[in-house]
């Protein structure tokens, strides 16, 4: 029963509100809630819980920031809080003052460690999930003018991917230079080490600043005390945290938040070993002289905390085992193996969607990014993060990560079946209870098929994928549920015939479900276009929709009401040639415009290239791209700043331009740009994990326009059908013996 429901706390509630002059909070969640269909989950406890934490520091932004803009502040907070900048929002009744322009950041770290230190856009280093950042700066001696990252117009970053990946930032003001490199590497007993490389110059005496900072890109992070140490090489942060300098602070001050931010007493004559800030604020600087005549060096080390020591040489050993990508365009190649490096570095044991705002688990994120790593033929990862899903399951089949996700079993079993198509194998006979008893759940979980209505027969009211609106009937949960019982029914054909039987005649029952609700919203709104829910007028939640075209191919290609509901989108929910999400993101979406550019790919509709090459344009410069992206800005506006799940569709995007399946076809090369065909360099991918065996593909341009592609493939069993459709080449059907041939442009 609903706390709400109980008599005496509900009559206690109201009096208490109404007697402090504030709103029933009885009567606001009922108005609330009348927005959204009646629905078993509200909202879940776990979105609850992150909004509360979210806005919590939020609040304390808002007690301290505004009151403080004399501080150093991270990037973001100088942006947003500045009025001559376009990143400004007023805050005015804003109760709580949250990153909404430039949630960008970038995680380093090492392949199987947790830890997952953040950078930001002018270098600002994160060693620790949701704790304190260091910050660099260079002071001149003489006036005391200095080079604020943060604050400074010109910047330059990127990132390297070998021998792991780091983030260069380098940012020059006034005849001052600073460069940081930011990694994490591996000490001699295995244990992962965050570095801090420091370099600076200045055409006059000057220092270099290392300074801790009270805050992150979410906002403050307390800290209470810090000593250092006799040798003056190591800060002690609130007696848990280590940090080393390469070299002895030749002058070190600290401050708390009474006295202002440190950076107000740089010129202070006194030396201080060490401070406390009752209130958490505290800042502190260890200064470092600049000669005129050479770069500064210093490098700064930040051991990680790490269970289990990790193995050496992790980087190439798994970029051994991944399907790779040869292209002649740069951009494109970086994004490619950035993306990689991502998907390894978020899968140390379950898959999160980001270091973030999103380290956590769901299992829609999971069924996405753990699809990836099997098309790039990581599959010991991807089962080992599978392996992880029983545990998660409740007694009555349901795969929980959050109450009211009703996609959730869907995909478990999608992916399930994907493993054993793309690896060849099958899974262990443990995986055949939960199977079963999750395609059960989402049979027992729909609805009745009477009384006759739109919603009948499809499953419940829920929040489903949380950006597309209040609490419905979303198709997308049912897209997916008849996803899960068609895999189950594949998944225990040998081992249960009967339970895969019933699975697979409950997977046509719910799909004759949903072409019924779906005629009906035809009827209604005057063109096949699907909506988000039976409820809905077309608008972005419709995005959801395309589900059964990208990635469960429950319908064909040509199918009209995919296609009409892209046409839709594009003329409607894209700004800047992205697809914008104007249901609580509220910004541009990497891995959505790839949903889209997917449809169209598997359509042979040329538009697809269009899409990726927008969604190349917004990757930062480091190869990420947060969730939602400010369409005035280009910075992030919502969710984690580095949102795997976007990387994961880069990788998805690339591989089924090059390998894809459709029915019992492979299609090669159908979204292969012809402009990567304009030059002499081979073009090549693989081996790529495909249904039908792993598959390697080389295309290389031949005098006279015409092109050679070459394939190997690894069967698991016998040869699929396959086709090369290289976007303005002729179609040609390829036999399995054949395994060089040349294309050619129409006569």
């Amino acid at each position: 029963m609903s706390w709400t429901k109980w008599l005496p706390l509900r009559f206690i509630l109201r009096r208490a509100a109404r007697s402090q002059g504030f709103l029933d909070p009885i009567e606001l969640m009922a108005r609330l809630r009348s927005f959204a269909q009646p629905s078993e989950v509200g909202e879940p406890v776990e979105l609850l819980r992150a909004g509360v934490v979210f806005h919590a520091r939020g609040l304390i932004n808002s007690k301290v920031i505004q009151h403080n803009l004399d501080w150093v502040w991270p990037y973001w907070i100088e942006r947003q809080f500045d009025p001559h900048d376009p990143a400004f929002i007023p805050r005015a009744f804003s109760v709580s003052h949250i990153n909404l322009t430039h949630r960008n950041w970038t995680a380093i770290g090492y392949p199987d460690a947790e830890a997952l230190p953040l950078v930001d856009p002018r270098g600002l280093l994160t060693p620790d999930y949701d704790g304190p950042s260091l910050d660099a700066w260079v002071l001149l001696d003489s006036d005391g003018r200095a080079l604020l990252p943060s604050r400074v117009a010109a910047c330059e970053q990127h990132q390297t991917l070998e021998p792991e990946p780091a983030i260069h930032t380098r940012t020059y003001q006034d005849g001052l230079s600073l460069h940081s490199t930011s990694r994490v590497v591996l000490d001699a007993s295995g244990q992962p080490v965050c570095e801090l490389d420091l370099e600076a110059a200045s055409t006059t005496p000057a220092w270099l600043v290392v300074s801790l900072r009270p805050y992150n890109p979410e906002g403050i992070s307390f800290v209470h005390e810090l000593t250092l140490s006799d040798d003056r090489r190591r800060w002690n942060v609130d007696g848990e945290r280590e940090i080393e300098f390469s070299a002895p602070a030749e002058r070190h001050h600290v401050s708390d938040y009474r006295a202002g931010d440190v950076y107000i007493h740089l010129q202070d004559q006194d030396d201080q070993p060490g401070g406390r800030c009752e209130l958490g604020m505290l800042t502190a600087a260890a200064l470092f002289p600049i000669g005129q005549a050479d770069t500064t060096r210093l490098q700064v080390r930040i051991p990680l905390k790490q269970e289990r020591p990790l193995l050496r040489n992790a980087w190439p050993a798994l970029r051994e085992k991944t399907c790779r990508l040869d292209c002649p365009e740069p951009r494109y190649q970086f994004l490619y193996d950035a993306a990689v490096a991502s998907l390894l570095l978020h899968s140390p044991d379950d898959v999160y969607p980001g270091p973030y705002t999103y380290k956590r688990f769901w299992f829609r994120d999971a069924a996405f990014i753990i699809h990836a790593l099997l098309c790039l033929g990581l599959d010991e990862r991807a089962e080992r993060a599978l392996e992880r899903f029983p545990p998660r399951q409740t007694a009555r089949g349901y795969f929980r990560s959050q109450e009211g996700e009703w996609d959730a079993n869907g995909e478990v079993l999608w992916i399930l079946r994907r493993f054993e198509q793309l690896t060849g194998r099958r899974l262990g006979t443990h995986w055949h209870n939960p199977i079963a008893r999750g395609a059960r759940w989402i049979t027992r979980k729909r609805l009745p098929a009477t009384p006759a209505s739109p919603h009948a027969g499809l499953l419940p009211a829920g929040f489903s994928a949380e950006h597309l609106g209040p609490n419905d009937y979303y198709y997308w949960d049912d897209f997916w549920g008849v996803a899960g019982l068609r895999a189950a029914a594949e998944l225990l054909a040998d081992a249960e015939p009967e339970a895969a039987r019933t699975s697979a005649a409950d997977a046509e029952d719910f799909s004759a479900a949903i072409d019924r609700s779906l005629t009906g919203c035809a009827e209604r709104l005057g063109r096949p276009a699907m909506p988000a829910s039976p409820y809905r007028r077309l608008d972005a939640g419709a995005i959801g929709s395309l589900a059964v075209g990208y990635p469960l191919q429950q319908c064909a290609a040509d199918d009209p009401r995919l296609l009409d509901c892209v046409e839709f989108l594009l003329a409607n929910c894209f700004v800047n040639g992205a697809f914008f999400q104007d249901m609580i993101h509220s910004g541009l979406n990497a891995y959505l415009t790839l949903h889209v550019a997917q449809i169209l790919l598997r359509a042979g509709d040329p538009r697809y290239l269009e899409l990726m090459d927008t969604v190349a344009e917004l990757a930062s410069p480091t190869g990420q791209w947060p969730e939602a992206i400010h369409p005035r800005t280009g910075g992030g506006c919502m969710g984690d700043g580095h949102h795997v799940w976007a990387s994961a569709e880069w990788v998805l995007m690339l591989r089924n331009a090059f390998v894809r399946e459709e029915d019992d076809r492979l299609i090669l090369a159908s979204g292969v740009p012809a402009r990567w065909l304009e030059q002499t360099q081979p073009v090549r991918f693989g081996p790529a994990p495909t249904r039908f065996g792993r598959v390697s593909v080389q295309l290389t341009p031949q005098p006279g326009g015409d092109v050679q592609l070459d394939w190997q493939a690894d069967w698991h069993a016998a040869a699929p059908v396959i086709e090369a459709r290289l976007p303005g080449f002729a179609p040609v059907e390829v036999n399995d013996t054949t395994r060089s041939f040349i294309l050619s442009k129409p006569a």
